[in-house]
């Protein structure tokens, strides 16, 4: 069953990354690389200045920081833990397999970082503006979603690494949400 499941995952991301085009090979790059996210959470800063104040700031950029490095680590814990290829490191699909980006990465690829890295903060701000900031959820859950198809795209992983990035993103931005949640509660306003 496993090896069906890795098979499928290995079909599916062979026509999702084969679609691409150099078209688009350009808006994928600019989705993919970190910094490129910047201004969102420049914007989601100031927003949360302006609806928490700079106490309530403070325990969200603490908590964002400890968000990130858990999901980042944990990746890296899979990856090197579970060893399962890159797909451009995987002999079976790297030759017919489009590689976007020029270099590959590092040799393991389960679970996607980027993928956990942009869902975390997506529920985290998501949890932490719940009927404060209209459109955010929307915005921040497309601009995850983007930059987590990014890595099919460009050939650096499967589709499972991106949905299990995605989950782990997802459930730690929840958790550490509702930490946050808490924090404010305890020091008032």
């Amino acid at each position: 069953m496993l090896d069906q499941l890795l098979q499928l995952d290995k079909e599916l991301f062979l026509f999702l990354n084969g679609i691409g085009t150099e078209t688009w090979d350009g808006f994928w790059m600019f989705m993919t690389t970190t910094r490129n996210s910047a201004p969102l959470y420049l914007l989601l800063l100031y927003l949360t200045y302006r609806h928490f104040g700079w106490k309530k700031t403070g325990i969200v950029l603490v908590a964002i920081a400890l968000l990130i490095t858990c999901t980042d680590q944990l990746s890296n814990f899979f990856k090197y833990g579970v060893g399962r290829l890159r797909p451009c490191h995987d002999p079976e699909v790297s030759g017919v397999m489009r590689l976007v980006k020029s270099y590959c990465g590092g040799q393991f690829g389960y679970f996607s970082a980027h993928a956990a890295n942009s869902f975390g903060p997506a529920i985290f701000f998501t949890v932490l503006f719940r009927n404060k900031v209209k459109y955010i959820s929307l915005i921040l859950i497309i601009w995850a979603c983007l930059v987590a198809y990014s890595r099919i795209y460009i050939g650096v992983h499967y589709p499972l690494d991106v949905f299990t990035g995605a989950l782990v993103g997802s459930l730690f931005g929840w958790l550490f949400a509702k930490l946050a949640i808490f924090a404010f509660q305890k020091i008032g306003t």
